[in-house]
């Protein structure tokens, strides 16, 4: 068989008239995967048979098929196009279709939004997937996360009247003073040192994130709480996480377990930041050295004009505030245009960051770096 052909057969779908080919074997299974989802008419915009059914065994079935047959990041959009498109929500209540699952942030996200009609017996499968998340993006984002973190909070104790020798930075010294190079001594006079700040036991930073429940920050939230439990990790730091829809809970004290944080989330309903915001003005205690993070798609349900004035009080007081579009690799977020540009106007960036992107925006934070234009070399870098 033509290989061109083969391909277009399976990306096409259907019989072998179009084509010419027909399938067999292991092809043929591929294409009875691939029919079960896109050929059901899941949009309303087929008339082609075919379907998973409303029976949890059989999609179990299907998501093991699947694995079998494509690398796991196709997969992962297989399965984030069933759940759209063919209404499998409830099917996922099942614990013998969360065995079958390929774990991944979206399937966190619709998991969390069933947390609260989830039955017993499925909370042991649900659990166990989260966790295996959790735990990847862990491994993945801690230690990027920690060398940020520390390396900025060492910088940003730099002293330039360090009071012994051993505090003298002498690489740096020597770089800020090069122009003061002697060639007939061929040495470098110092008329200004850079020392090391005496490393402090005591928090240096407060830092607050503010996550917006919604439905559409989903995958922010997941990768908000793994974060927020790095940044917990850190004595150096004095981390709050809070999360919002109408109502405001505080789940600091879960931020040794994400797993558990993240099933204290509820994810949907209506959204009031301003609610959220004077929360958490109410949790920094030293503002000049706080880093407050909104996390949200900005839809204000609350009170606009009084959400606003809160941030203006914020930055006046010497509070650090950025504004996230999402925590996410998804791309360009919906949000509020109008708002995002009334907290520009303010001086407070708003845009959107990727998880890898994030500890870098920590470390250009407390650095006190501008972050409009960290933000800006940052998308520069991405986009090449």
């Amino acid at each position: 068989m033509d290989e061109r052909l083969r391909r277009w057969r399976l990306v096409l779908g259907g019989d072998a008239d179009g084509t010419g080919c027909a399938l067999g074997g292991t092809d043929a299974q591929m294409d009875g995967a691939l029919a079960a989802l896109y050929n059901s008419g899941g949009t309303g915009e087929s008339e082609r048979s075919g379907g998973l059914g409303a029976s949890a065994p059989r999609v179990a079935r299907w998501l093991g098929d699947i694995r079998s047959y494509f690398p796991s990041t196709v997969v992962q959009v297989m399965q984030k196009d069933a759940v759209e498109r063919l209404n499998l929500t409830r099917l996922l209540l099942e614990p013998e279709m969360l065995e079958a699952v390929e774990p991944d942030v979206h399937m966190v996200g619709t998991l969390l939004s069933l947390n609260r009609v989830m039955p017993e017996k499925a909370r042991e499968s649900a659990r166990a997937l989260v966790r295996k998340v959790v735990s990847e993006l862990e491994r993945r984002l801690t230690q990027k996360t920690k060398a940020a973190v520390t390396g900025a909070l060492d910088r940003s104790a730099r002293t330039h009247r360090p009071k012994r020798v051993a505090d003298i930075d002498w690489d740096r010294t020597i770089r800020a003073n090069l122009k003061n190079y002697l060639p007939e001594r061929n040495t470098v006079v110092p008329s200004r040192l850079v020392g090391y700040g005496r490393r402090q036991r005591a928090v240096q930073r407060e830092v607050v994130l503010c996550i917006d429940q919604s439905g559409s920050m989903a995958a922010s939230v997941v990768y908000s709480s793994v974060f927020g439990a790095v940044l917990a990790s850190m004595r150096s730091l004095k981390t709050s996480l809070v999360v919002f829809d109408t109502a405001v809970v505080d789940l600091t004290d879960q931020l040794h377990d994400p797993v558990e944080l993240l099933f204290g989330t509820q994810l949907g309903g209506g959204t009031d930041i301003n609610r959220a915001i004077a929360y958490s003005q109410g949790l920094i205690t030293r503002p000049t050295d706080s880093i407050f993070i909104l996390i949200s798609d900005l839809y204000e349900g609350g009170v606009r004009e009084e959400m606003l004035r809160r941030v203006a009080q914020m930055t006046a007081a010497g509070v650090q505030v950025i504004v996230l579009l999402a925590l996410s690799d998804e791309g360009a977020p919906f949000y509020d245009r109008d708002n995002a540009a009334a907290l520009a106007a303010m001086g407070v960036p708003a845009f959107a960051c990727t998880p890898d992107a994030f500890p870098g925006l920590m470390a250009a934070a407390i650095e006190r770096r501008d972050i409009g234009q960290w933000a800006e070399r940052e998308l520069e870098r991405t986009a090449t």
